[in-house]
């Protein structure tokens, strides 16, 4: 055979296999074409089939490869782009408030405020001097009570040991207990609004509205969402109003803490929303649904921004179209001690507050915030914070309080 016939035959089988690749792609489109129509026939006839039935149930055709039939399934059931279809966590039970308030009691008792040592340390000497006076005056000022308040405990405290006329440390412990829970308690209601009895009647005006303030870093939408469990734990029906629109994660965070007891969060689309829109939805929607407890977190925002604080009369005044407004909590950080004081009395001027809610007092705290902010702005603090827990919050208690600033003695 020469060279001539084996470039034909060589030929012939190239043009051969070229024909055969063009023959499968042609039969293969026209397959695929085949199942598109059939396809769109089950959706038509599907759609058909589904006429006259109410317009609030929308239903799609779902073909598997697995299936040689369709299936009509309501069109919510299938997941978007971006949606989670991780199974939903089941709710939280929260801890009842008798039980946290025992627990978080033993707590307060042992956290190591060196208050109680320092005053016992020098009032129970045998002979106390102008010297010995002078300490036990800053060792209250170092521990954050407050100039008028200081000098005035030192006055109740220098009569008692001249009546007492002995240095008996139980007598003297005893002494300054009584003393310290006399300008702790001072008779305050502490009695959030919402647990008072004239609220638990089935007539009562529904919800009880309660707006969170504070400068940022205070763990006010943490405390927030404990104060929604707390709230849950009492058999209460709770909705929250995420009106902090200028923190991008903060309406996401106050939903975390919902979605674990059941709690919705009313919130805007958009970042940078309006928050009395927010809000005054939130009043509207809780008012509707007869919600008995509707939380409003509000941005932190520092006390020297006039405008900021000006939004927070704002909120107030448009949330009282509704909906009274029972209570302002300002939640301040018991480590900032007397900065604390500056941003309660500028809060109380710019809206009007009922009580504090003071985070983070435990052992790093000195503690004298409590009886200073009462003391200046004779409001009552309300509730405390003594850990990073979900149920780390309760009703304030003068008598651990105390307890716990003499638990070192």
């Amino acid at each position: 055979m020469d060279t001539t016939s084996v470039i034909y035959i060589v030929i012939g089988l190239a043009i051969l296999l070229i024909a055969v690749v063009v023959a499968a792609l042609i039969i293969r489109r026209a397959g695929v074409r085949r199942r598109g129509a059939s396809a769109s026939g089950v959706s038509r006839e599907t759609e058909a089939g589904t006429q006259g039935t109410s317009p609030d149930v929308e239903h799609a055709v779902v073909l598997t490869a697995s299936q040689s039939e369709t299936e009509t399934v309501p069109a919510s059931s299938i997941p978007t782009a971006g949606q989670d279809t991780r199974p939903s966590s089941p709710l939280q039970a929260p801890e009842s408030s008798s039980s946290r308030l025992v627990r978080l009691r033993a707590r307060l008792s042992k956290s190591a405020n060196p208050l109680g040592k320092a005053l016992l340390t020098i009032l129970s000497k045998s002979h106390l001097t102008e010297g010995d006076w002078e300490d036990v005056e800053d060792t209250l000022l170092l521990a954050d009570v407050g100039a008028e308040t200081s000098a005035h405990l030192v006055e109740q405290l220098k009569s008692d040991v001249r009546v007492q006329g002995e240095a008996d440390h139980a007598a003297v412990r005893e002494m300054l207990r009584n003393r310290l829970l006399a300008i702790v308690d001072a008779g305050m209601d502490r009695t959030l609004f919402a647990e008072r009895a004239e609220m638990q009647r089935s007539d009562a005006p529904k919800p009880s509205v309660i707006i969170m303030v504070g400068v940022n870093g205070t763990g006010k939408t943490t405390t927030a969402g404990k104060l929604a469990r707390l709230f849950v734990a009492e058999g209460k029906s709770v909705m929250m109003a995420a009106a902090d629109t200028f923190r991008a994660a903060a309406a996401d965070q106050l939903e975390t803490w919902g979605n674990r007891v059941g709690v919705s969060v009313i919130r805007s689309d958009q970042d940078g929303a309006d928050p009395a829109s927010v809000a005054f939805e939130a009043a509207h929607e809780a008012q509707d649904k007869n919600v008995d407890v509707l939380v409003v977190d509000t941005a932190g925002r520092l006390q020297n921004k006039a405008n900021l604080m000006q939004e927070l009369g704002k909120i107030r005044r448009v949330v009282e179209k509704t909906a009274k407004v029972d209570e302002v909590l300002l939640v301040l950080d018991a480590t900032t001690g007397q900065n604390g004081m500056a941003q309660a009395k500028v809060f109380a001027e710019a809206i009007g507050i009922t009580g504090i809610v003071l985070t983070k007092l435990d052992g790093s705290a000195k503690g004298g915030i409590v009886i200073s902010v009462q003391q200046e702005l004779g409001v009552p603090v309300k509730l405390v914070g003594l850990g990073e827990g979900p149920d780390d919050l309760t009703v304030f208690d003068p008598p651990a309080f105390v307890e716990g600033i003499l638990a070192s003695s």
